[in-house]
């Protein structure tokens, strides 16, 4: 009777009493067959769209051995697992440049693609015969990867904890989403965060919040929010607000309670409370400069001024008739130097809202000999205010010894200029 080859490796079955004196040979090829079915192989894959790995019967065959590497090729191709009916183990190479698909039958099948290896599995059921990715859903107590990791699915998942509850997700595109809560990053040296882009987003709930330009500009890193009308704040650990960067461009600092804001291309700095000072302070907190709440500016020591120092406003106006009936007083209030032109008689040299240490210069006009007297607050000598009855134009310097009560603006005038 004829030997028999049905184990799943075609490996030859003598039949009882067969092969008297020559048995010893076909064990020892069968002994080398196991041997190669726990080996390494090679073999080239037609430049077909199908093609068919045999393991042969009873002899010396690549395609029987465990860890096979398959080359050739030229074009995708679908290779069947013959005989359909042998259960067997190979750790597939494959050394082409196109993906090979693995079949033995009508159930599932193995795709390999280019440059991959897989360690699949035959059921040996025959025409329904199945195809086994072993490593799909593998599960390992520890694992030590040296070299590269790669997941090839666009939807990979790697998944943390017992409960999945830490996971990292391939996006189907080109990202990466990680998962988890908290999620804590502990560098025991620097910490690189890398966009080839220069963007840096931070989001909330899927939104973007905050988004950092790295290299928009040259020069310069841009921070912003990313949702219209929002405020940029930094606030202290107890949540004081220490920096308000508002959505009208403006700049609120201190808790909110001064404000750096653009206004038609000027810098405007303001306190945010009504009724407080700004004040300018050396580090021992001496004040240097206090500007007050009432438009004053104070300045706690000398004053040095490169160029020159010139008034904003020459202010001009008519003197005040004897008896108040036209025009104005000298308002000190509204600069330090005037021109006052006297329009009849009984003019009244007068000042309102004279301040302590205020001084300055009046160009005074008598326009027509016209008599001029001083108001009470006033301190002339008896000769200047003579040279001012005439008709001229007149250089009158004053000094304000108090912001009231007789004798306390003291004026002293020129020859007539003019």
């Amino acid at each position: 009777m004829a030997s028999t080859y049905v184990n799943h490796l075609r490996l030859e079955e003598i039949t009882d009493g067969e092969q008297a004196g020559t048995w010893g040979a076909t064990t020892n090829t069968n002994l080398e067959l196991i041997g190669q079915a726990f080996a390494w192989g090679t073999r080239a894959i037609a430049n077909a769209s199908t093609d068919n790995i045999t393991i042969a019967d009873g002899a010396a065959d690549a395609d029987r051995s465990l860890a096979l590497k398959l080359t050739g090729g030229g074009q995708a191709c679908t290779v069947t697992l013959l005989p359909n009916t042998s259960s067997k183990v190979w750790i597939m190479n494959n050394a082409t440049s196109y993906t090979l698909t693995f079949t033995a039958g009508s159930g599932a099948n193995v795709a390999i693609v280019a440059g991959e290896t897989k360690v699949i599995a035959t059921d040996g059921l025959g025409s329904g015969g199945v195809v086994y990715d072993l490593f799909t859903n593998l599960t390992f107590n520890d694992l030590t990867v040296s070299d590269d990791l790669i997941l090839n699915s666009d939807s990979a998942l790697i998944s943390l904890g017992a409960g999945a509850d830490a996971t990292l997700t391939h996006d189907g595109t080109t990202g990466l989403t990680i998962a988890a809560t908290p999620i804590s990053i502990d560098a025991t040296g620097e910490l690189h965060l890398n966009s080839t882009t220069g963007d840096i987003k931070l989001q909330d709930g899927g939104v973007d919040q905050i988004t950092f330009d790295l290299d928009g500009t040259a020069g310069e890193v841009i921070m912003k929010p990313a949702v219209d009308a929002d405020d940029l704040v930094i606030s202290q650990y107890d949540g004081t607000e220490v920096i308000r960067i508002e959505d009208n461009a403006s700049l609120g600092l201190v808790g909110n309670k001064l404000n750096i804001a653009n206004s038609s291309s000027d810098v405007v700095i303001k306190p945010l409370t009504d009724a407080k000072d700004i004040i300018f302070q050396q580090f021992d907190g001496t004040a240097v400069m206090t500007v007050e709440d009432n438009v004053s500016l104070t300045i706690n020591n000398d004053v040095t001024v490169a160029g020159r120092a010139t008034s904003s406003t020459l202010t001009t106006h008519n003197m005040l008739l004897g008896d108040g009936s036209t025009n104005e007083a000298v308002n000190l209030a509204l600069g330090n130097n005037f021109v006052s032109t006297t329009t009849a008689n009984s003019t009244v040299f007068t000042f309102a809202s004279p301040a302590i240490g205020q001084s300055g210069t009046i160009m005074f006009v008598n326009a027509g000999n016209h008599t001029v007297s001083m108001h009470a607050s006033v301190n002339i000598s008896a000769a200047s205010l003579a040279v001012l009855q005439v008709t001229g134009t007149y250089k009158v310097s004053y000094f304000c010894k108090a912001a009231s009560g007789d004798d306390t603006i003291f004026l002293s005038v020129s020859q007539a200029l003019v």
